[in-house]
């Protein structure tokens, strides 16, 4: 991943339904090739304690595109010992300014999730 000061795009996951940061979970990053229609993978981190994953992304890196980040949700339920509704979430953006600072909070429980572009 890419040195956190420098990384134009963040994340922070909440589980809303405990209360706490989702720690530990994976998570993806991806950029979808106009193309060939197909989605490549940038970067792969897993959430601290915080429930953050830092370096997403360098700001060289970062160009004008759709991209989206893949949280893998069952498997952290999985390793709460609950189960879940969605296996996975993917949430998919345009960036069309990349000189701007971008930040995507995932805000989840077992049964639902919502997301909202911060700065």
């Amino acid at each position: 991943m890419a040195a956190a000061e420098s990384s134009p795009l963040t994340t922070h996951v909440l589980n809303a339904g405990d209360g706490v940061p989702a720690a530990k979970m994976a998570i993806s990053l991806h950029r979808l090739d106009t193309k060939l229609m197909i989605w490549n993978m940038l970067s792969v981190g897993t959430t601290n304690e915080d429930g953050r994953c830092p370096g997403l992304i360098s700001r060289g890196a970062f160009t004008p595109g759709m991209y989206k980040l893949r949280f893998e949700t069952g498997s952290y339920w999985e390793s709460q010992g609950q189960t879940s509704f969605y296996p996975y979430v993917e949430v998919v953006f345009t960036i069309s300014d990349p000189e701007q600072r971008f930040h995507l909070p995932l805000l989840m429980s077992r049964f639902s999730y919502s997301t909202y572009r911060g700065s």
